[in-house]
This record gives C-alpha cells, structure tokens and sequence, in this order.
C-alpha cells in the first residue's frame, strides 16, 4: 500500500511531483478543465484535489481553502508524499505601483504570520526558489498582461491588517498601509511568507503567483468579469510553468 497524507487524504501513486496550490476550493473544478485526463481525488475537510496531465508532465493541484497555518499542513503532507515544487497561485492585495488585473510574483516575503514561526525563527527568510521564479519570469513576459515581481507581505488578520469593514478598523490599517509603501511592498495576503520558507525547510522549490484583485489602498476590487478572464490567463502559465521546468537534480 502506497503512502498516504492525514489531512488531504491522497496516496503518494495519485499525485504529480509537482503541484499548485489554490485557496478556493471551486477553483479546482474549473482548474481541471485545463489539464489531460483529470481525476478528481478523494475529499477530505474540504481539501478538494484534481491530477491530471499538462503535455505529458502529471500534475496535481490542492485547494487549501484560507491561511497560512491549513496551507503549510497542505504543502507539507505532499511534500511528504513525493512532490518537489510548488506553486500558489490566487489573489492579493496590490500596493501602488501595481495594479488592478495585473500579476505579481514573490521574490521574497515579509514574515507576519505565525505559522512560518513553528518551523523557523523570525530572522529565516521567505525566498522564493530562483529556478522556479525565472521560468515564470520568461513565461509571464509572453503573457500579454502586465506583471511585476517583488516582496510579498503575509498576514493572518483579514479584518484587522489588510480589508477593513468600519472607519476603526480602517484608521488602524491606514497606520499598517503606510508601512507597506515605505517598505516598497508589492502585494499582501495570507498564505505567501508561510509556503516560503515553509518550502524551502523542506527541501522543496516554491514560489507564489497570483493576480491582483484589490487596491490594498482605495479597497477598489477587480470586477468579476475581468477576475475569471485573468484567472484563466493565471491558469494557463502555471501549467505551463511547471509542465517545463526540469525536475532538480537530487530529491
């Protein structure tokens, strides 16, 4: 019997030695359809799951619903079970000069989640792996969207550190916002710093992609029209990212 993971539930034989990791569970449905001979695996706590094949590389690709702590569970069972690299792809919060439907890439991320903490001290750094990043360099330039790459910022409070719901909560995160143009931070969210260094403790390549869909100043959101257009465009160079990239030289 092959090895299996605790929470997500998948053996080791079911999965690619690479994978994607999204947070919506119904992105994975509509991921699917993008892939060769997809197969949805069994769900487990709502970690819903497809591998399938991007031209002939098998690839699996796990929805870890929100946060960092459920994410790092999610890439550290699989990296458990074989895969080498990974790639998150979804939304963030963009800070000026990026914009509305443009994509961002990690280079790197500021540490501000606790999850990262129980595995390495606040000083380890969220780097993202060179190879993998240079790859999506090369392929977001034959995109036809714009794109920057830059510094991460990651964050467990929602309401309290990045979208706020009352004039309270928003003069508390004016404070924070000003930090993070003074710091020339590219885009926030909450899975980013986490998978990073997470990832690379464990001897994997990781990076973060993902489109974005807020103004982290204004709070202006990307309509829903141009999120699905853009969200199939992300799609599309993560697979073919990842179907490319060679496998590293010693597991």
């Amino acid at each position: 019997m092959t090895r299996s993971a605790w929470y997500i539930g998948c053996h080791a034989d079911e999965i690619g030695d690479s994978a994607i990791l999204v947070g919506d569970p119904a992105r994975i449905a509509r991921l699917a359809a993008f892939l060769d001979a997809p197969r949805m695996l069994e769900e487990k706590r709502g970690l819903r799951a497809v591998t399938g094949e991007r031209k002939g590389r098998r690839l699996t690709a796990v929805a870890f619903g929100m946060g960092a702590p459920i994410a790092t569970i999610v890439l550290h069972e699989l990296r458990d079970l074989g895969v080498h690299t990974f790639l998150r792809i979804g939304t963030a919060q963009v800070m000026p000069p990026a914009a509305l439907g443009e994509f961002v890439l990690a280079d790197a991320a500021l540490r501000a989640e606790g999850a990262s903490l129980t595995y390495a001290p606040a000083g380890y750094p969220a780097a993202a792996d060179f190879d993998l990043n240079a790859a999506l360099r090369a392929r977001l330039r034959k995109s036809g969207r714009g794109w920057r790459a830059g510094v991460f910022a990651t964050y467990d409070g929602f309401y309290s550190q990045m979208f706020a719901l009352s004039d309270g909560e928003r003069r508390v995160i004016d404070d924070l916002r000003q930090d993070l143009v003074r710091y020339r931070i590219l885009a926030t969210d909450m899975e980013t710093s986490a998978l990073l260094a997470v990832g690379r403790l464990l001897g994997a390549r990781v990076s973060s992609l993902c489109m974005g869909t807020v103004n982290g100043l204004t709070q202006e959101t990307l309509p829903q029209a141009e999120q699905a257009i853009c969200e199939q465009e992300m799609f599309e160079i993560a697979l073919d990212v990842l179907a490319a990239l060679p496998k590293p030289a010693k597991e």
